[in-house]
């Protein structure tokens, strides 16, 4: 990179990304309200979103993001409903969309202190695909409101890109972070040298695709993730016929090959796929397990009807020791191309 101003070297000064899994303040949402996201499926999605909320307040804080008085008071009914009536905070703070994992901010951590700051990167809703101008200031605001430090960068980089293991280690995929629509002025090394600056990682992990019906071109959060620190687990399609057999296959294989920073090799643990989720029959949808959103002594798991569901229930049970596994209905979430990671940002504690 020519400017090293896009370099905060956070990482220099003591910064880290901190895990999924280690304490919460709290997480943060946005309202689902876009029906050219959610079509028919948007009230089903809405309530399922309460659903959400209704579980995460009951482990640690809820903010959500609404655009308007109408927007407040229609999710405040539905808490009520599900008698959620503390832990929840409601922000007018407009979006586009839904998907808070991808125009949140990320906040890092420092090693020794323990003070939290923001990091705001570019949101272009994945390369140029829809409206995001809204989405796009998001990440000041909520930083403003926690009261950090926010950093900002001329880069696009969503958070559903990214999964690390909070001990120097970064997952990614080489579809999503070198795809020309998003910054075709980097190369390969410049974008780990940013990862590296910025994140506090030192090891890099590239996957190539992701699944079938993805329109974030290959977000690591649908196909494989750090369940602790030297475990990975990653979805695997076994139907030879499907389009996702060959892709997660070839991952797979990626990751059984990698070795962690001691040069031992990762414990990689394989979750099922979900039947084939279809938007008006010829539309595939990028239904994943590995969508899943570890919070304070839970673990949100979207479902989506079949046998697999409680396959993938058990087997995240056994990696999330002393943590509730809780299954979130998101056959109509899944209608706007995400699930619970998706709308998800943690704010670590």
């Amino acid at each position: 990179m020519k400017n090293d101003t896009l370099f905060h070297h956070l990482a220099v000064k003591g910064y880290r990304m901190p895990a999924e899994w280690e304490p919460h303040r709290g997480t943060w949402l946005s309202y689902p309200h876009n029906p050219k996201s959610f079509f028919t499926a948007l009230k089903g999605a809405q309530e399922a979103f309460a659903d959400m909320i209704m579980h995460l307040a009951k482990v640690e804080e809820v903010h959500v993001n609404v655009n308007d008085e109408a927007m407040e008071r229609a999710l405040v009914g539905k808490l009520k409903k599900r008698h959620v009536t503390a832990n929840v905070f409601l922000h007018r703070f407009s979006t586009n969309d839904a998907w808070c994992r991808d125009h949140g901010c990320i906040v890092l951590k420092h090693v020794k202190t323990g003070k939290l700051i923001a990091s705001d990167w570019v949101f272009n809703a994945w390369g140029g695909k829809y409206p995001s101008a809204k989405d796009n200031r998001v990440a000041r605001k909520m930083a403003a409101f926690l009261g950090l430090d926010c950093f900002s960068y001329p880069v696009v980089m969503e958070g559903g890109s990214i999964d690390v293991n909070g001990r120097g280690v970064l997952l990614t995929t080489e579809r999503c972070l070198l795809n020309k629509n998003r910054n075709p002025q980097y190369n390969k090394k410049q974008i780990e040298t940013l990862l590296k600056a910025n994140f506090g990682v030192s090891q890099i992990l590239w996957l190539k695709d992701g699944i079938a019906g993805d329109d974030t071109d290959g977000h690591i959060d649908d196909i494989a993730r750090f369940t602790d620190v030297n475990t990975i687990v990653t979805v695997m399609e076994e139907n030879k016929a499907d389009a996702n057999h060959a892709i997660c296959g070839e991952n797979l294989e990626l990751l059984r090959s990698f070795r962690n920073r001691d040069g031992k090799p990762f414990r990689i643990v394989t979750l099922p796929m979900p039947d084939p989720v279809f938007y008006r029959k010829d539309e595939r949808l990028p239904a994943s397990y590995a969508n899943f959103y570890a919070a304070n002594g839970v673990v949100l798991l979207p479902v989506f009807g079949c046998s697999q569901d409680r396959q993938a229930a058990a087997i995240l049970a056994k990696l999330f020791k002393g943590r509730k596994i809780v299954p979130v209905d998101a056959t109509n979430i899944i209608v706007g191309l995400g699930t619970c990671h998706c709308l998800s940002q943690q704010i670590p504690k």
